[in-house]
């Protein structure tokens, strides 16, 4: 009730101002038709009113009432101190209304304990004033009240039911996959990189099971990246040792009075303990670029000229193999580290004599491209598949998985040269086609420091 009553009261006072305004126009009509008195009875009865309404000499000229016994004008009021009944003394009435208009007021019924509104003021005509009062409760009836809170009941019980069953629906529909993925994830957990995410959801999961299967499949990855290092690492290991040991024996038991003999088996012995070393170098560089602890010792230098020392580096090698080298190179200093940007192309190049054949062409061409410094090492051999690509930068990553140590490659030269491309932030890549050869290059920005050069 106490909720109700506020917006009623507010309510009933809006409809006494409205029918006040339909019965005035009825008064003020030169012709009143029966259609006219009809339909000012229907809405007075309609809105649980009293309406009555006197001329100046106190004569009543018009009265509706769908109150009956509720109605106040025929029971004792007090208005400014003054009680009377106003059907029975109207004259009163109007003289307070001529001093008091409008007039709205609240007083109590004595039939029943319900507040009542009583509002009255002055019509004024070119001819004559008239004085309108209307009598309406301000308290809804219980009746009602009680049917309106039981409606209420009954629609809150539904909504509230109909609520829970839509989240009983969404909370399924959203945790099910959430509750898959974990399952997954225990999979993934114990090493199980069948596990799948996928599911069927909202656009937020659906992008969070994306992530997730992408997450497992760079996991699977990097997995047997890791078992081909281990075996790949304990075979480039495990060689060289049991040379040493094999050749050391041969030495202490069979060659150690042989001057010739012993010293084939002690150049044996360098060759592998330099490999070893050479491998254990590569790997601990390759470990400090990747993670960052290392400084690029970064200098203004010529780069043609660092091609060209590279390639007499390994001029011996593309003799043996009667490898013809063009070159097509421009003067251009850069701001970078240039032993390692020597690694970098001697791991290029070497690669391409590695791959040619014998009798082959490589080409090595330098573009000058305003802001930026192309590097390209282009060889004619063997090519490599569309689909190895992507992982020949990766540690150890190997073609046909039949692993052959090479003597003279620790396998990590790509390795290393990503790293040292990335640290320069350089652009770098391969273009192959498998069969006809391949294009390694490297992009730098053109970062000529002019201070150091002055100094």
């Amino acid at each position: 009730m106490a909720i109700i009553k506020p917006y009623y009261q507010e309510d009933r006072l809006k409809t006494i101002d409205s029918i006040s305004y339909t019965v005035e126009d009825l008064i003020l009509k030169d012709k009143v038709t029966q259609k006219d008195i009809d339909d000012s009875g229907k809405l007075v009865i309609g809105n649980n009113v009293c309406v009555i309404a006197y001329n100046e000499a106190g004569k009543e000229i018009y009265s509706s009432d769908s109150l009956g016994q509720l109605c106040m004008f025929d029971k004792e009021v007090e208005i400014e101190e003054d009680k009377f009944v106003i059907e029975k003394d109207p004259k009163k009435m109007i003289e307070i209304l001529k001093n008091r208009s409008p007039l709205s007021m609240e007083m109590s019924s004595t039939i029943i304990d319900k507040e009542m509104a009583l509002y009255g003021r002055q019509i004024k005509a070119n001819l004559a004033n008239y004085y309108l009062l209307i009598n309406t409760p301000l308290e809804p009836i219980e009746s009602y009240v009680s049917f309106i809170l039981n409606q209420y009941l009954y629609v809150a019980i539904i909504a509230v039911g109909i609520s829970l069953v839509l989240a009983f629906v969404l909370s399924r529909r959203i945790s099910k996959p959430i509750v898959d993925m974990k399952q997954e994830a225990n999979k993934l957990a114990q090493g199980n990189y069948d596990a799948s995410f996928k599911t069927n959801s909202y656009s937020e999961i659906n992008e969070l099971a994306s992530t997730l299967d992408d997450a497992t499949d760079k996991l699977s990855k990097i997995n047997d990246l890791r078992k081909d290092l281990l075996a790949n690492v304990s075979h480039d290991i495990k060689t060289p040792l049991t040379m040493i040991k094999a050749y050391a024996e041969m030495i202490k038991d069979i060659s150690g009075d042989d001057p010739v003999k012993r010293n084939e088996h002690l150049d044996v012995i360098i060759k592998e303990t330099d490999y070893l070393n050479r491998l254990v170098t590569d790997m601990s560089e390759l470990s400090k670029l990747q993670t960052g602890n290392i400084t690029l010792s970064k200098a203004n230098f010529d780069l043609k000229q660092c091609v060209l020392d590279v390639i007499e580096l390994l001029s011996q090698l593309m003799e043996e193999k009667n490898i013809t080298l063009n070159t097509e190179l421009v003067d251009v200093v850069i701001y970078a580290d240039e032993l390692k940007m020597s690694q970098v192309i001697y791991n290029f190049l070497s690669n391409a004599i590695k791959h040619s054949d014998e009798d082959s062409l490589i080409e090595i061409k330098m573009i000058d491209d305003e802001n930026r410094i192309r590097l390209e090492v282009i060889d004619h051999g063997e090519g490599i598949k569309e689909e190895i690509l992507p992982y020949i930068w990766d540690r150890y990553y190997k073609v046909d998985k039949n692993f052959n140590r090479s003597v003279n490659s620790t396998g990590l030269g790509l390795a290393i040269a990503k790293a040292i491309l990335e640290a320069h932030n350089a652009r770098y890549g391969v273009e192959s086609k498998y069969g006809e050869g391949s294009m390694f290059y490297f992009e730098l920005d053109k970062d000529y420091d002019e201070q150091i050069e002055n100094d």
